[in-house]
């Protein structure tokens, strides 16, 4: 019996290491939103296998209009999450220990873009003009500059009013917001292919003002990185990850080409994706994956300058890290 008791203990024992081995090269991304050329690095590095490469085997998740990365880190469904940095630092000073190990956007694509028609020039003609904001965490750099430049955002002829934006560009052509939230690389185009010219339109990039802040950082969390074996995980998963952007900047066509296979709804077009990825190959360009301190510090004192109502209220203290792409990088 005790020899019974003893095989049964040590396969038992060798079925949680064997099971903690697999687990330790088991990664599961979850992206900011669905499939598309913005998340392409990761896609190639799945396509061309270089996460297979470094032993792993990477799970993607799709994001959505519904879907908070922060919730579902938190959650456990995922490993690692893409998130913008004033999301983060947001989620983490509210009790949530989110840490960026990586940084492969350099900078920031988003944007107001607005109609000419309404007299629009400058940020101060924003006052009693309704502009549509994405929310979801997306809404903190629009509220910081808002506050910076000293313009209310609970609406009045000396205030914007704020409109939950969805995730389309349906407020301006409809006329409902004076201006809405668009990214270069996405909600522009689709402007543009409704009909409408450029010269009809005005932007205002939030690079040239002053308050870009940074977008699609790989998150973790801390209590994560406190694990060598979760640490050597993502070493390796950042490492192939920056390769895969890196050969996604060089073949643009080719890698939105490879987003349109690992896209189930087969909503997106071709032209749409091959534009898409030729913008994005300019905010990830100059990027090894690293966080340059002051990038970060930039996009702390942004959300730190809100007047009344800052994003964050406080300089965060470990809310990044270069342990991950040290390594990686070495």
């Amino acid at each position: 019996m005790k020899k019974l008791m003893m095989a049964a203990a040590l396969a038992a024992g060798m079925g949680s290491m064997a099971h903690a081995e697999a687990h330790a090269n088991d990664v599961t991304l979850q992206l900011q939103w669905v499939t598309q050329s913005q998340f392409a690095g990761y896609y190639v590095a799945l396509d061309q296998g270089y996460y297979e490469e470094e032993g792993l085997n990477v799970t993607i998740l799709p994001g959505g209009p519904d879907i908070a990365p922060p919730q579902v880190l938190a959650g456990g469904g995922a490993d690692v999450m893409l998130n913008w940095m004033p999301s983060a630092l947001a989620a983490r000073e509210k009790g949530l220990p989110v840490v960026n190990i990586a940084q492969p956007f350099k900078t920031s694509g988003l944007m107001l873009t607005c109609w000419k028609d309404t007299g629009i020039e400058t940020v101060e003609d924003f006052r009693g003009k309704t502009i549509g904001v994405w929310f979801f965490g997306n809404e903190y750099p629009f509220l910081s500059w808002m506050s910076q430049a000293g313009i209310p955002t609970d609406g009045g002829e000396d205030g914007v009013t704020v409109l939950k934006q969805g995730f389309n560009v349906d407020p301006l052509l409809n006329r409902e917001a004076d201006c809405i939230s668009t990214m270069t690389y996405n909600e522009y185009g689709q402007v543009l292919d409704a009909g409408v010219s450029e010269d009809e339109l005005i932007t205002f990039k939030y690079e040239d003002q002053g308050v870009a802040t940074l977008e699609d950082g790989i998150y973790a969390l801390e209590e994560n990185l406190e694990d060598p074996v979760f640490v050597d995980k993502m070493v390796r998963f950042v490492r192939a990850s920056m390769k895969g952007w890196k050969w996604a900047e060089e073949n643009p066509a080719e890698a939105a080409g490879i987003v349109l296979d690992n896209d189930e709804t087969g909503a997106q077009s071709e032209a749409a994706q091959v534009r898409m990825m030729g913008e994005i190959a300019k905010l990830t360009a100059g990027s090894d994956g690293s966080l340059d301190p002051a990038d970060f510090q930039r996009t702390v004192d942004t959300l730190l300058a809100g007047g009344s109502d800052p994003v964050i209220s406080q300089q965060p203290e470990g809310a990044w890290t270069s342990v991950i792409t040290d390594a990686a990088l070495n």
